[in-house]
């Protein structure tokens, strides 16, 4: 009991001795409180200033649809096909539709419309030469500052140096400024965002990104059916040819040979004869094949149909004032609560231990 009645009160000598710690700092605090007005003032000014400094952003929204089921459709139609003998190989569906949020921010769609070029106050730019010549960066570095990428210079001349400044810049475009998803994932409509200093530059970015992203998109998803379709299309003709050819050459042999009394005269015409109905055979099966070969290549064709555009006027983005100002006074006001409170701790920690009761 004695043992239990000690600890008890240890405890609640710990708990008083806490309480009187923090009430002591609370009320040393509140003796600075002329301290923490001043801080939070001025803190409160560097915010103001440094919102009028940030410059206006525009955002762009562009929404699109993408209809890429072609796969399915074809894969029962192939179905159908084969129960008449008619083979062309089946369609796998190995691009799903969220794979194109990922080509629009790839490094060869994004570097691409960079090196796109427009009019800008009526001279002409390449997209990454006009943010970097009005955003300002790379201006500190003369020797950066210098490399430039001037209309019309083929991408396999650039230098060591102008590769890295668009690798550099890719990233920034990639990781800040370029905003791809799919906000409902029941639905097949995608969005995609820009945000930069620019307005016309805004605009002109996202419309050419979502332009190259759909072409090369299109381009991979039915690149092994136009390889088939050219295959077909290329032997089918060369069919077609062997087959006219066996029937000049057979019109020729009946020319020459004009009686038919002899047997061995009618041998020549006989194996054209054989040669025109291999050669129709195959050619009627080559067509068909090609003309299923057709149909399978326009609807691997993915649709993407823009339903809101990036038009004018863009979203502007600031940084409001009053927002940033109290953001940055209540911060500074807790971060020299903070360093009170670690110098309270130091200069408990620096007191020297007091001596024990006499025996």
């Amino acid at each position: 009991m004695k043992l239990e009645e000690g600890s008890n009160a240890g405890l609640q000598s710990k708990t008083s001795s806490a309480v009187d710690s923090l009430h002591g700092f609370l009320k040393a605090v509140l003796k600075k409180w002329w301290l923490f007005l001043i801080l939070g003032i001025i803190a409160g000014i560097g915010g103001i200033v440094y919102a009028s400094n940030q410059k206006i952003m525009y955002k762009s929204r562009l929404t699109f649809a993408l209809d890429d089921e072609g796969s399915s459709t074809m894969g029962s139609f192939l179905s159908l096909a084969s129960q008449f003998g008619i083979n062309v190989g089946g369609s796998k569906d190995i691009f799903g539709g969220d794979n194109i949020l990922e080509i629009m921010k790839s490094r060869r769609m994004v570097e691409k419309v960079l090196l796109s070029e427009d009019t800008f106050n009526n001279k002409p730019y390449t997209l990454i030469e006009y943010f970097l010549e009005n955003s300002g960066r790379f201006k500190s570095n003369p020797n950066i500052s210098k490399i430039h990428f001037p209309v019309s210079t083929k991408r396999t001349d650039f230098s060591y140096q102008q590769d890295s400044i668009l690798y550099i810049v890719f990233q920034e475009f990639s990781n800040k400024f370029i905003s791809a998803d799919r906000p409902d994932r029941k639905l097949s409509i995608y969005q995609v965002s820009l945000t930069t200093p620019d307005e016309k530059f805004t605009k002109i970015f996202t419309d050419r990104l979502v332009s190259e992203t759909d072409n090369f998109y299109i381009e991979m998803r039915t690149k092994k059916a136009k390889e088939t379709l050219d295959i077909l299309e290329q032997r089918t003709a060369n069919m077609k040819g062997s087959l006219n050819s066996s029937i000049s050459s057979k019109a020729q042999v009946q020319d020459v040979n004009l009686n038919p009394a002899f047997s061995e005269a009618q041998v020549p015409v006989q194996k054209q004869q054989a040669n025109i109905q291999v050669y129709g055979a195959t050619y009627g099966e080559m067509f068909k094949n090609l003309e299923i070969a057709r149909f399978q290549y326009l609807n691997e064709i993915p649709l993407l149909q823009i339903i809101d555009g990036a038009d004018y006027p863009m979203e502007k983005i600031k940084i409001g004032k009053l927002k940033t100002a109290v953001t940055w006074a209540i911060v500074s006001c807790v971060l020299l609560l903070f360093v009170f409170w670690l110098i309270r701790i130091v200069r408990y920690n620096e007191q020297p231990a007091k001596a024990g009761p006499k025996s």
